[in-house]
């Protein structure tokens, strides 16, 4: 990415394009609760995937007002029965408005569910991860797509990503040679990279020309960066014009200097005559 308006032409060349759903923004109905007593389980491996990746989607899809993206609330899926109801880490609603913000959502109320959803692996969670939320997911509340990634570098590294088949059958989703898996319902790359640093094995998305989609601390640090390279590109050019001013001076000082010598020089040839 050249300029931020070169990224603003791909974003909006690449948004995928959706019908805006039957419903309507539901913050809370009463009696479905919006939050559990388990205490935060999510360790600083878990807390740094998550908000850089929601922040990266956030940011990709901001242009559009009916893109919802839900961080760790409660995803209801069944009208009239508080037990039906999950908790992905992230997932990423079409057709809906992305304000005002939701205690929980509620597929019925909204006349959608979920596009796609992404758990990062823990411990307590893998094998549910893993195993019955795949049906769960794209069975029952008719996601399009599921991922699970592991962020932990001391992990085996995990990446998978399931999908229904035309016949309505679960289908692994392919993988490409570096292990990535292009999202064909967001248009976006997925894949991980690691970050010695921090521990964490991040998954990130990207473009469909791979053009990466940074975070937000990231802009600001490219904005910055562009900033300060400007600068000093306006010192260089005002020391350059400078140094050209003072070389100008210096030449007509010594043009008149010279006039002067040649006009001693023949006043000398007259007297001398």
């Amino acid at each position: 990415m050249d300029t931020l308006d070169d990224f603003s032409i791909k974003q909006k060349k690449y948004i995928p394009v959706f019908p805006k759903a039957s419903g309507k923004p539901t913050v809370y109905i009463k009696c479905y609760p919006f939050e559990d007593d388990e205490p935060m389980g999510a360790t600083g491996f878990h807390s740094e995937q998550i908000t850089t990746f929601s922040d990266q989607l956030s940011r990709y899809f901001a242009i559009d007002p009916h893109i919802h993206i839900g961080v760790d609330n409660f995803i209801y899926y069944q009208e009239g029965d508080i037990t039906k109801f999950v908790a992905p880490d992230i997932y990423v609603v079409f057709g809906v408005d992305k304000y005002p913000l939701r205690r929980s959502f509620y597929t019925w109320a909204e006349g959608a569910a979920p596009v796609a959803v992404f758990e990062f692996l823990s411990d307590s969670t893998a094998h549910h991860d893993r195993n019955q939320k795949v049906g769960l997911y794209l069975n029952d509340i008719g996601v399009q797509e599921y991922y699970i990634h592991q962020p932990e570098m001391d992990k085996r590294s995990e990446f998978s990503g399931w999908q229904l088949s035309p016949s309505r059958e679960i289908v692994e989703m392919d993988k490409d040679a570096e292990g990535g898996i292009f999202s064909e319902v967001l248009n976006l790359w997925l894949r991980w990279e690691e970050h010695v640093e921090t521990g964490v094995r991040l998954l990130r998305p990207s473009l469909p020309d791979e053009t990466p989609i940074n975070t937000s601390i990231e802009e600001e640090s490219l904005r910055i960066q562009a900033e300060n390279l400007h600068e000093e590109a306006e010192e260089r050019m005002a020391a350059a014009e400078e140094r050209m001013a003072k070389e100008i001076q210096r030449r007509k000082e010594m043009e008149e200097e010279i006039e002067q010598l040649r006009m001693q020089l023949a006043d000398a040839k007259k007297e001398y005559k």
